[in-house]
């Protein structure tokens, strides 16, 4: 990688903090409150919510009928969700040990706190469970196949991909044959070296 190419890495990080500090503002304005891991709301801001909360009458009465009609068919994609998250927490408890890469933890990356949200009906609730699972397992999964692709192959390809993961841009040049060969231990053992 060159150094440019570093820097540029280096300015998308620090535009990534930079991001973070903005929405950690807003969420300040908004009213809510972390603490331990546990998310709350300042005094009053509860109360103002639930006046926001459709009844699950008047929500279902406002959805389409297309809405109605495919929501089993939205809902039937948490069978192969659960059988992806199985397979790879297997995947990764075995795998990961045998080659000493740090384990990825899901509870990093399946995060379920949108249906506390008062002004949510037990459905926009429902709905929220579903998108974090399946949105957070997939960025689980991600996080893993990132590691294997690491240990097992640290090259870019020749062809642009779109939005890749973040251990992508140090990877090695495609058609890198003497970097492949003189950098492949060095990509493994930044694995190892984090599962210390």
């Amino acid at each position: 990688m060159t150094q440019h190419m570093q820097d540029l890495a280096g300015e998308i990080l620090r535009l990534q903090g930079e991001l973070d500090r903005e929405i950690e503002a807003r969420r300040k304005l908004l009213g809510v409150k972390l603490a331990a891991g546990l998310v709350g709301f300042e005094q009053g801001v509860l109360s103002e919510q639930r006046l926001l909360r459709t009844r699950v009458s008047h929500f279902l009465a406002q959805s389409s009928c297309a809405t109605m009609i495919t929501a089993p068919l939205i809902y039937s994609l948490i069978v192969p969700l659960m059988l992806l998250d199985a397979w790879v927490s297997i995947f990764q408890a075995v795998c990961f040990r045998v080659y000493g890469i740090e384990r990825v933890r899901r509870a990093d990356f399946i995060v379920f706190d949108r249906q506390h949200l008062a002004y949510l009906n037990w459905i926009e609730a429902l709905n929220c469970l579903f998108c974090a699972y399946g949105n957070g397992l997939i960025s689980y999964v991600r996080e893993v196949s990132s590691r294997t692709e690491q240990y097992w192959c640290p090259i870019k390809h020749a062809l642009k991909i779109h939005d890749p993961h973040k251990r992508y841009h140090q990877f090695l040049e495609y058609g890198d044959a003497d970097g492949y060969r003189a950098r492949l231990e060095t990509f493994r053992d930044q694995l190892r070296a984090s599962a210390d």
